[in-house]
């Protein structure tokens, strides 16, 4: 198992980075907010979880082990697979997941694209025991990376959203709301994360 990564990041995209270590660039694949805080040319660690099947091999990272190991928790429930598990952490930040579990607060956990009513009791249901409830639940993020001068391309975020489970049309919906209120002059990761929490409302 590989837990952590530390090399030189050579490509930063949406939902992934390209990480150099001993010559080799390995492929992570992150939530927004972890590929957002990277920047290129610059050294990163990461607690990372390796997925295997039969036919590939996954490396997927996250800022801390806090996120890790909720990421590989939360598959343990039946139908939660690494997409989603992931999609759960890049909209619900590790105490705001480990609170609605402890609390059994279905309606938070429903925001999260590929969770029904159902799906969510059953992840209350399996995890509660699993998943304390935090002393505190504090915010946490790294600064956002400055806008950038042109206006932002949407078919990347548009493209993460849908990668991430929301349907075409949501990920539009989401986009326009948040052009419209914060308008285009802002990074493609700000627009991003700004959607994310548009279609979390």
């Amino acid at each position: 198992m590989i837990s952590t990564l530390t090399g030189t990041v050579r490509h930063v995209g949406l939902d992934r980075l390209v990480v150099e270590v001993g010559g080799v660039g390995l492929t992570v694949h992150t939530t927004p907010s972890t590929a957002a805080a990277a920047h290129r040319g610059h050294e990163t660690q990461l607690s990372t979880s390796l997925v295997v099947r039969e036919d590939s091999l996954t490396l997927f990272g996250f800022a801390g082990a806090d996120e890790r190991d909720l990421f590989e928790i939360v598959q343990t429930v039946s139908g939660v697979g690494p997409r989603l598990a992931l999609a759960m952490l890049a909209v619900l930040d590790p105490a705001t997941l480990r609170l609605a579990v402890a609390s059994g607060d279905v309606r938070t956990l429903t925001k999260v694209p590929g969770i029904g009513k159902k799906g969510a009791e059953r992840l209350v249901l399996e995890l509660r025991d699993k998943i304390a409830e935090p002393e505190a639940v504090g915010a946490s993020g790294a600064a956002a990376p400055a806008p950038e001068p042109e206006s932002v391309r949407r078919e990347p975020v548009r493209e993460a959203l849908v990668g991430l489970g929301w349907s075409a049309k949501q990920a539009e919906s989401a986009i326009e709301a948040v052009v419209a209120r914060e308008g285009e002059d802002q990074s493609v990761p700000a627009l991003l994360k700004a959607a994310l929490r548009e279609l979390g409302r």
